[in-house]
């Protein structure tokens, strides 16, 4: 691959030198605008987006041609409102992004204020943009910080988090936050926060808002627009690193919790040999004596039979919660008992997500905490999938060449290495190997004590939770004081990482201070040499190490980097950390003394590269099989839409009537003897006329006759109904039928998946399976909806019917369970627990009991369904 590449690259040159040979003509062209937007008045200047709109208006006129004068007047707009002016390079990056392409960008380079560029010019189209961020708290600083500048230009800003939305308003000030800019968000409703011209907010959010909105049952309660243009900052760790795990919403299904806390006693009654562990994997099976200690605790004869099915689904849950799930690393046990998932990427709670098929179920019977309802999925997409149905995708960060093939493959992104405005003054350390973790925690306290003895600040990451409380233990024992930021205190992280950059100021931080944050050096830190960042283990993708590096030596500035690594580091152990250890011993080393060694280092980069490879072959496996189920998501989300927006859908109703007709009507009914049966069940037609047509030989006239008859039941139940109620009652009933099966499809094409693999034992490819599988579960679908549909239909008789009670029929067991999922806050990875869009309230709450919890729900169905109907009464 190289080889042809470097073969390509002399024939036709290097393709990154000729795109941006080509973008700094186009920075000229905005440099020579420069003089004509500094002679405006402010207010002149801040007319200036009316009259680019103007421009736009224009027939051919297209976003490229007004470019030059828009980023010109944002960066003369920056200069004025934020003191910032945008350098040459960082015009390039907008316009990378602007052309829907990836850009590479060194940390410290300024991505937030790049953003801006492609982002204003974007708006000017009136269709949104939106902004992805990897957590809330870089969505809320970052509209924050940027939407003054969008103010100013007469452009709206919205934010969307996990529990909030907002909009910017610099009329408003919530004096109880402790971020100055942060208090100008004036809490909104979701659908106004959509509605802005740029709205900032998570992967996550942006994903579920879009499931969100295909379970609704009133279009008034669509919150998102089309999917127009996202910038995705961080975007190898949205599209990459996060990619592994769809989306998925889920409401609760009947489990019994006490078989979770049986098999929670017998995983951890057994012993290593009692099962394989593949950590790499995270797999772990029973060995032969694990088989016999469990079938003798469950009291059965063979574990491997269909009547134990559920006995071994149980177990592999409870066994992966035991070996494979460690607290305070990839959970935390919450005061309240709720287990709350650590984002292994990012280091932060992820509130309201939980691990599927039970394994979160099984980890909270593990910490003996009550244990939640298992869930049933009503709505999932990967974020590949979800990530393509933007019109205009593009994406910046300080990591990306490296993946830039799969960034082709799957997203269709380019990715460009935009220059640095400064060379880098950073010293990046080689890595100190220790030979246990004692020994590498010691090393790590003491170079912090000699740091602050020089008055550097320093930075220190670890991996997980439990990592960075042993470094703040250690530093306890010497008596240096420091702030912590993970996790369990992210509500602190503006004013921690504000003083993160002061002289002798001490940080222990997990991966929460790795991506987006910006440390600012305080007086006198560059004479000392700048900030020192300390890596206390490495992680397992180099992007993540290298986030933590670029932290420190931002804009030019000087830095120094180094990590620390044991030989019992999880990176190490599994991959080769015995046989590195052994070489220690040989060469009498200490646990004290650290070696630095090009060889271990490079053993540690290939192992880093083989976790990649691992994670490589997941995501694209779970966009493979995605992309599957994905076809039959967009024409059953295109046809829900549909109905929610009113349209008439007769010509659907009379598509499923010839099918149907095309199948009753195949052969005579001499050849089929339940020919009358069939066809009546469908249609209530005389029982006569039946006969007429499935006497007709001629396969043709067959099927017009029975086309003509029909036709004429039809037309008839229409005249008796009423035109409009019959439009309504067949969007009424197709929703209800539609919704129902589609969430059998989900479930059962998620058994499918589940079980493919074992298709693979025959010599059989399990993707090709699973095609082929799935293409009969979505036509059985269809045939189920054509048969449910028209029989309720055909069948609906005048006295049945009235234009109220089919709107009382509106809600569907999907919308139903919808609510009670985003209510109770158990959806798998998907819910939150929050107010409603309609009501912000930010106080307290007292916790509530399980009957006045059913009460308030009972209460808000009701007079959301009372606000349903009162809607469709003014509209009628």
């Amino acid at each position: 691959m190289v080889s042809r590449q470097k073969v390509l690259s002399k024939v036709f040159g290097d393709p990154q030198k000729r795109i941006l040979k080509a973008l700094e003509k186009r920075v000229k062209d905005i440099g020579q605008l420069e003089a004509k937007y500094e002679a405006m008045k402010k207010a002149d200047l801040a007319r200036q987006t009316e009259v680019l709109k103007k421009k736009l208006s224009k027939k051919k006129t297209t976003l490229d041609d007004i470019l030059p004068d828009a980023f010109a007047l944002v960066r003369e707009s920056s200069k004025r409102v934020l003191g910032m002016r945008h350098f040459d390079v960082q015009l390039i990056g907008g316009m990378v992004l602007h052309d829907g392409n990836v850009a590479e960008m060194k940390t410290g380079e300024g991505k937030t204020l790049v953003a801006t560029l492609p982002v204003y010019l974007n708006a000017l189209e009136e269709k949104g943009v939106h902004v992805v961020t990897v957590n809330d708290y870089l969505a809320q600083r970052d509209a924050s910080w940027m939407g003054e500048l969008y103010h100013f230009l007469g452009l709206s800003t919205g934010v969307i988090i996990n529990d909030a939305s907002f909009i910017y308003d610099p009329e408003y000030d919530n004096e109880s936050h402790e971020d100055e800019k942060m208090r100008k968000l004036r809490p909104a409703t979701r659908k106004e926060a959509y509605a802005a011209d740029i709205t900032y907010g998570t992967n996550n959010e942006f994903g579920f808002d879009y499931l969100r909105d295909n379970m609704v049952n009133d279009v008034e309660l669509l919150r998102q627009r089309d999917l127009n243009f996202a910038i995705v900052d961080e975007v190898d760790s949205i599209l990459i690193d996060e990619a592994r795990t769809p989306l998925i919403i889920s409401a609760p299904a009947a489990d019994n919790p006490d078989n979770y806390l049986s098999f929670a006693k017998i995983a951890a009654k057994l012993e290593p040999e009692d099962y394989i562990m593949d950590e790499k994997r995270k797999e772990v099976s029973l060995s032969d004596s694990g088989v016999e200690k469990v079938q003798k605790m469950l009291g059965v004869k063979n574990l491997y039979t269909p009547d134990n099915v559920r006995n071994v689904y149980h177990l592999d849950q409870a066994l992966r919660a035991q070996t494979l799930f460690k607290r305070d690393k990839d959970y935390v046990v919450a005061s309240n008992g709720e287990v709350i998932i650590v984002d292994e990427h990012t280091g932060r709670l992820m509130h309201g997500r939980r691990y599927s098929e039970g394994l979160h179920q099984a980890i909270e019977a593990k910490e003996h905490v009550e244990v939640q309802t298992e869930s049933m999925t009503l709505a999932t997409v990967s974020f590949q999938n979800f990530f393509r149905l933007y019109k205009k995708l593009s994406g910046m960060t300080g990591t990306a060449f490296t993946e830039a093939e799969e960034f082709q493959q799957i997203y269709s992104l380019d990715v460009v290495q935009i220059p640095s405005n400064r060379p880098i003054a950073r010293i990046d350390k080689e890595d100190l190997i220790f030979k246990t973790e004692k020994g590498k925690l010691k090393a790590v306290a003491e170079a912090i004590k000699e740091y602050h003895k020089q008055g550097r600040p320093v930075l220190v990451g670890s991996g997980s939770i439990v990592k960075n409380e042993l470094i703040a233990s250690w530093l306890d024992k010497e008596g240096i004081k420091y702030d912590i930021l993970n996790a369990k205190n992210n509500e602190h992280e503006a004013s921690i990482i504000a003083r993160a950059g002061q002289k002798g100021a001490i940080t222990l931080a997990t991966n929460i201070a790795g991506r987006g944050t910006d440390i600012k050096l305080g007086p006198g830190v560059k004479e000392l040499g700048g900030l020192v960042v300390i890596g206390s283990e490495r992680h397992e993708s180099r992007r993540i190490d290298n986030q933590l590096r670029g932290r420190g030596g931002r804009q030019g500035d000087p830095g120094e980097t180094q990590f620390y690594v044991s030989t019992e580091d999880d990176l190490m152990r599994i991959f080769q950390g015995e046989r590195i250890a052994a070489l220690m011993d040989r060469l009498g080393v200490d646990e004290e003394t650290p070696i630095q060694n090009k060889a271990v280092s490079k053993t540690l980069e290939a192992a880093q590269k083989r976790v990649e490879g691992y994670n490589f072959d997941s995501r694209k496996s779970v966009v493979q099989y995605d992309n599957v189920i994905n076809r039959h998501r967009r024409v059953v989300y295109a046809i829900r839409r549909k109905i929610l927006e009113g349209d008439d859908i007769r010509h659907e109703i009379e598509r499923l009537i010839g099918d149907a007709i095309k199948e009753l009507t195949v052969v005579p009914a001499k050849n089929n003897p339940k020919f009358s049966e069939e066809f009546e069940a469908l249609f209530p037609v005389d029982e006569g006329d039946i006969k007429k047509v499935g006497s007709e030989k001629n396969d043709r006239k067959r099927q017009l006759a029975a086309e003509k008859l029909i036709e004429k039941l039809y037309s008839d139940r229409e005249k008796e109904i009423g035109k409009d109620t019959m439009r309504k009652l067949e969007r009424e009933v197709y929703m209800e039928v539609l919704d129902q099966l589609w969430m059998q499809h989900l479930e059962n094409m998620q058994h499918l998946r589940q079980g493919i693999h074992w298709r693979s034992v025959g010599q059989r490819d399990p993707l090709v399976e699973y095609r082929v599988e799935s293409q009969k579960l979505f036509e059985g679908l269809q045939a189920s909806l054509r048969t449910e549909v028209l029989r309720i239909i055909m069948h609906v008789r005048p006295t049945d019917i009235t234009a109220q009670n089919v709107d009382d029929e509106y809600e569907t067991e999907l919308t139903r369970l919808a609510e009670g999922a985003v209510e109770q806050g158990v959806n798998e990875i998907a819910s939150v627990t929050h107010v409603g869009d309609d009501d912000f309230d930010g106080s307290v709450k007292k916790s509530k009991t399980t009957a006045e919890k059913n009460h308030a729900k009972n209460l808000a169905r009701k007079k959301k369904k009372a606000q349903r109907q009162n809607r469709k009464k003014s509209r009628r």
